[in-house]
């Protein structure tokens, strides 16, 4: 990945310091963040800063290259959510006990490749909310 540094710049200005995906805050010690392509190049994804976003390691690990996945409830194949394309609160609800429930079937498969409510995901969010500092806030999204 050849970015520039007013890529990344941007790309975090964008997201408002927050994982695009999970909304924790780039502010929060225990994260680090990356800024990742949506589309993975190998899928012929481009430098495009459209299609960049900013992730905490988690989902972006857990997201890797996957563009899609089977809806959990369906098994249907579907994309999973593209921060750029969508809103994130018609895709997930947070609940006050720190989970993220997928509304959507491109929310049930990303909650479900990234991971959203693996224990220690859950119970780290749970302290971010109990020191408002979570959801971390995304202008116009």
């Amino acid at each position: 990945m050849t970015l520039t540094a007013q890529q990344r710049q941007l790309v975090s200005e964008r997201a408002g310091n927050c994982c695009e995906y999970c909304r924790v805050g780039e502010d929060d010690r225990l994260s680090t963040f990356h800024v990742d392509h949506i589309i993975a190049l190998k899928h012929d994804g481009t430098d495009a800063t459209d299609n960049l976003w900013l992730a905490c390691y988690k989902c972006n690990g857990y997201k890797g290259p996957n563009v899609a996945a089977l809806d959990p409830q369906t098994g249907t194949a579907t994309g999973l959510y593209h921060p750029r394309q969508q809103q994130w609160g018609r895709h997930f609800r947070l609940n006050q006990d720190g989970t993220i429930i997928g509304l959507t079937p491109e929310g049930r498969a990303t909650v479900a490749v990234l991971r959203f409510n693996d224990e220690d995901r859950v119970q780290h969010r749970q302290v971010l909310i109990e020191l408002s500092v979570y959801p971390c806030q995304i202008e116009n999204r």
